[in-house]
């Protein structure tokens, strides 16, 4: 059973096979706590979250579409599942804020650098510039940059979302960026 696909162990759950959907998910469980475990970085709330992911998964089991791929989508669930806890909670600890090394990235963020009004001037008319350039792109363009950098989806989702191919998503996303570029040195 572990050689049939996602799509496949869904359909046999579906038709009466609970073994299907125990399978299907062992082999994403490990992933997803992981996943949110970076998120929330408590390993009880992680594991909570997980077992909330995977009761949201059985429950809208029947929706996935063939098409739709199923990894992409439970990802999605978790990540949702991970910034609605993030939202509902109310103190958020410093370390939170940490990197790898321990240096907290909230306080050096928050650091006034001490830029002068001709740096602040430049940094609005670059702002300026920046937007000006988005808005010259085309649609297509123009569309799947905001998806990748203001949405944070990956290629792929980009690709389902707009129900184009993935080469094409990352063809026009590499051509943006160009564009972009020439249209920013032109000003």
């Amino acid at each position: 059973m572990d050689q049939l696909t996602d799509y496949q162990l869904i359909r046999k759950y579906l038709k009466g096979d609970e073994s299907s959907l125990e399978v299907l998910v062992q082999k994403y469980m490990s992933h997803i706590y992981g996943f949110l475990f970076k998120y929330v970085k408590d390993e009880a709330v992680a594991q909570d979250l997980t077992q909330e992911v995977f009761l949201k998964v059985w429950k809208n089991l029947k929706k996935i579409e063939k098409n739709k791929n199923f990894k992409s989508w439970l990802y999605t669930v978790a990540k949702n599942t991970a910034l609605d806890y993030i939202k509902k909670k109310k103190a958020v600890p410093l370390s939170y804020f940490e990197d790898e090394t321990g240096k907290n990235v909230l306080t050096e963020r928050l650091t006034d650098k001490g830029r002068s009004p001709s740096q602040l001037y430049e940094l609005k008319e670059n702002k300026a510039v920046f937007l000006s350039a988005i808005e010259n792109l085309s649609i297509k363009y123009k569309t799947v940059l905001s998806l990748y950098y203001y949405e944070y989806l990956n290629f792929r989702e980009i690709a389902e979302k707009l129900k184009k191919p993935i080469n094409t998503i990352k063809s026009r996303h590499r051509r943006g960026l160009v564009l972009l570029g020439k249209s920013i040195k032109s000003y």
